[in-house]
């Protein structure tokens, strides 16, 4: 299988400090853009509401990956699902996608909300979202990731927009 090398674009600046389960909602952060990349790469991106940044779990450990059926978060009344059923650093490749808001851009800094990486954190790669690339038609889903998610942006329903 062929290998790929990826050089980061840019690093997350401030926002959460510490790796966490839930409670990633409200807090601001900064996408830096490396100085590799000309401002003109940035242009236009100010009229989109949403990002998606493509970002790798860089304070993950290559033992850290777990290739077999496990319960979500170790709560055995959720079933137990496949590597690729999770969306955590246990992934081969421990890459993640997010899709924060963009509040707006300060030269190479794009200040952001809801990006649940950390400080430090190697961005890969970062689009504008379009409505029109999400999904089509319903989605469905078991019930246990709004159990298991339900706390991920508010510590409580008065935190909740």
């Amino acid at each position: 299988m062929p290998t790929y090398e990826v050089e980061p674009i840019a690093t997350v600046v401030g926002g959460h400090t510490q790796v966490q389960d839930d409670y990633q909602g409200g807090v601001e952060s900064i996408i830096r853009l490396d100085d590799a990349y000309p401002l003109e790469t940035l242009q236009g991106l100010e009229d989109f509401s949403h990002l998606t940044v493509i970002w790798r779990f860089h304070l993950a450990r290559p033992e850290d990956v777990q290739l077999h059926a496990r319960s979500p978060r170790g709560n055995l009344s959720w079933p137990a699902t496949g590597t690729f059923v999770h969306r955590n650093h246990r992934r081969p490749n421990q890459l993640a996608i997010s899709y924060p808001r963009l509040l707006h851009i300060e030269g190479r800094d794009l200040v952001v909300t809801d990006l649940d990486a950390v400080d430090g954190t190697p961005v890969i790669d970062l689009a504008p979202y379009f409505q029109q690339m999400g999904p089509r038609g319903p989605v469905g889903q078991p019930a246990w990731p709004g159990e298991m998610l339900d706390p991920y942006y508010w510590a409580d329903a008065a935190d909740r927009p």
